[in-house]
């Protein structure tokens, strides 16, 4: 059975929340403290919340811990490793994925449930869900506006749409480049998303979309 490590910063707060996403997805999890090694895990999850209270920018200063370079290695290795929210913030900061998450266009914290198309489903993180299809998860993030300067060598993985399917400036959120909620990097073994898979993971919270999310991570890491 792989197991994960769930990255713990000072002020992360979606830990507990994705362990027991990983779990009832199939995998095993643990928190591991910033300051510890990644040695014996299988993959890497960056949770949500306000790592070190999002001093500078959000992600800024925990995209500069020690624990960071091990995530470099996982990424070059072809290991998953996945950034939820503030997380997606982290792996921008540290240069894992292209471009930047600015101040919501509204500069306002966002709480709230979206609907997102699948754009991508040849990554680990997407290969149980069907091209073009929606679903739902929560956005919780002030600061979630991607930018880049070359969409061009972005690689798309959801993006903000009606219930219908349709990409429109109405369903977007917060500003983002291209109706764009989450990236993947080349390989497909990093992915960022600022929508929340952890929190719609149980029909008890209103969706299990995210659930396909990390089981389809943990299928590949048996693999």
């Amino acid at each position: 059975m792989p197991k994960f490590a769930v990255v713990v910063f000072p002020g992360t707060n979606c830990d507990f929340e994705t362990l027991e996403a990983i779990r009832k997805a199939g995998g095993k999890a643990e928190r591991v403290w910033h300051e510890s090694g990644l040695k014996d895990f299988d993959g890497v999850v960056l949770p949500g919340g306000f790592s070190y209270a999002d001093y500078l920018r959000a992600g800024a200063i925990a995209a500069r811990a020690g624990i960071m370079e091990e995530v470099r290695e996982f990424a070059r290795d072809g290991r998953p490793v996945l950034g939820i929210c503030n997380g997606f913030q982290v792996l921008t900061e540290a240069g894992l994925l292209p471009g930047a998450l600015r101040p919501n266009k509204n500069p306002r914290f966002l709480c709230r449930w979206v609907h997102l198309r699948v754009e991508d489903v040849e990554t680990p993180f997407t290969a149980l869900y069907e091209p073009g299809e929606v679903i739902r998860m929560p956005i919780a993030h002030a600061e979630g506006n991607y930018y880049t300067d070359d969409p061009s060598k972005v690689r798309v993985v959801f993006r903000y749409s009606d219930g219908e399917g349709n990409v429109t400036d109405g369903a977007n959120p917060n500003g983002s480049l291209m109706n764009i909620a989450a990236i993947a990097n080349g390989r497909g073994n990093v992915l960022g998303t600022m929508p929340h898979p952890e929190r719609a993971s149980d029909k008890f919270l209103g969706s299990e979309d995210g659930l396909r999310l990390f089981r389809g991570m943990v299928e590949w890491a048996k693999r």
